[in-house]
């Protein structure tokens, strides 16, 4: 049964690949023969999960690049598959037809909701968790049932885990998984932390006792340096620490040598400590890890720049309120005129519930150096009055076309930004590339 499964798989993964198409029904049909299919495949070498809310796309391709780099051939799902059909097809197309896997690691960027699926059936080495945020609530419901789904699965795990030392709701796991070894990392104390927060928090109560944390200060949202007053859950003292975060520059150090993070925000240094960590306890030397940094490519939708007869525009996605957050903070930070579009799809990709454009700080774009903001999308209008209650006095416009949209936005020396939801970012970022034509 099990080689049936890998012979569907491969074969329904190449007659897609003679129409050039992708995707996942590969690993669907697969798992339908045999639901067990990942279990009969043999592996060599590490197994790295990389899961979260928030950069693990970004987190995961660069650590790709570093098990490359250092010597290993790497089987990983690049394009994003990270579902439980997806990881499925990238595995069994990348094995022989008796499901020995052609590699000797593989890097895998694991949906949150999928890691039950994924963990307890391969040999995983690590598990790298980058944060946990309220998103797509109508897929995923409260964030509590999400890393619940996660530590129901950790009992029994015996790899590595590599957590985000300033999120609480990261660390709980190692409370979860006494088999476990546990790598931290973190980043220190610096010009951007801040005492308080006004941003949709996720961490407010000990998951050991329920009392509320304190905080010594925080990064963004509820990351940042935590603890009980009540039963001493806290912080823990990361294994790799970024220190003299500069978000201007996107330079840091660490064991006192700098280095220049290939993105920007606060959030992406997280993922690029996640990076050094994996490759500190893999024992890979940190020239890789820097080597990953100069090359690495920017990810389409993630501040993704375009630049063409005086015209600027810059495309972000946004999906929650703490990643949309960090987008705006981007955006503030450049004080010269723009316009912004702004496009808000309600697909199921991109979850159907809007709600959380109201726990989003779209006041930072609110400011005179915004000539206008264009609204579109399935969702415009609730964008736009979302705009109009936050007190937005300049130009809200509402464009059903896409195309118009992003080209009414587009004029000489002032900058454009584009923000979009999932199904709405290629799109625009196609309409991007037609206006500026």
């Amino acid at each position: 049964m099990r080689t049936l499964a890998i012979l569907a798989t491969k074969l329904s993964a190449h007659i897609l690949h003679l129409f050039h198409r992708g995707g996942s029904l590969p690993g669907t049909i697969g798992l339908k023969i045999d639901s067990d299919i990942l279990k009969g495949l043999r592996f060599e070498g590490p197994i790295i999960l990389v899961t979260g809310t928030n950069g693990k796309t970004s987190t995961a391709n660069m650590i790709t690049d570093l098990m490359s780099y250092s010597g290993y051939k790497v089987i990983s799902n690049r394009k994003g598959d990270n579902l439980r059909p997806g990881i499925v097809t990238t595995i069994v197309t990348n094995s022989t037809i008796l499901g020995k896997v052609k590699a000797n690691a593989l890097v895998l960027e694991v949906d949150e909701l999928n890691i039950r699926h994924i963990l307890p059936n391969i040999p995983v080495s690590a598990l790298v968790v980058t944060n946990f945020f309220r998103d797509q609530l109508d897929r995923a419901m409260e964030m509590e049932r999400l890393i619940s789904t996660i530590e129901s699965v950790l009992p029994n795990y015996d790899g590595e885990l590599i957590l985000n030392a300033n999120d609480p709701n990261v660390v709980r796991l190692s409370l979860k998984a006494p088999k476990a070894h546990v790598t931290y990392y973190g980043i220190e104390e610096n010009d951007y932390s801040r005492t308080s927060t006004k941003e949709a928090s996720e961490g407010k109560f000990c998951p050991k006792c329920n009392e509320r944390l304190v905080y010594d200060y925080y990064q963004y949202s509820h990351i940042g340096k935590f603890h009980c007053p009540n039963c001493g859950f806290a912080s823990p003292k990361a294994d790799v620490s970024l220190e003299n975060i500069d978000l201007i520059n996107q330079t840091f150090t660490n064991e006192k040598v700098k280095y220049k993070n290939p993105y920007e925000g606060m959030y992406s240094m997280y993922n690029a400590a996640a990076v050094m960590a994996l490759a500190k306890y893999y024992h890979i030397d940190y020239s890789y890890v820097q080597k990953v940094f100069e090359s690495a490519p920017q990810p389409k939708g993630r501040n993704e720049k375009f630049n063409l007869n005086n015209q600027t525009c810059v495309l972000n996605l946004i999906k929650n309120p703490t990643g949309a957050n960090e987008v705006m903070k981007v955006i503030e930070m450049d004080p010269s005129d723009k316009n912004i579009c702004i496009v808000l799809n309600d697909n199921d990709q991109d979850g159907t519930d809007v709600s959380w454009i109201y726990d989003t700080f779209f006041e930072k774009l609110m400011k005179e150096s915004t000539k206008k903001i264009v609204c579109s999308g399935l969702r415009a209008n609730d964008m736009a009055l979302r705009l109009y209650y936050g007190g937005f006095k300049g130009k809200i416009l509402i464009e059903t076309d896409l195309d118009a949209a992003v080209k009414s936005c587009m004029e000489k020396n002032i900058v454009t930004y584009c923000i979009a939801t999932y199904t709405a970012l290629l799109p625009t970022r196609n309409a991007i590339l037609k206006g500026m034509k």
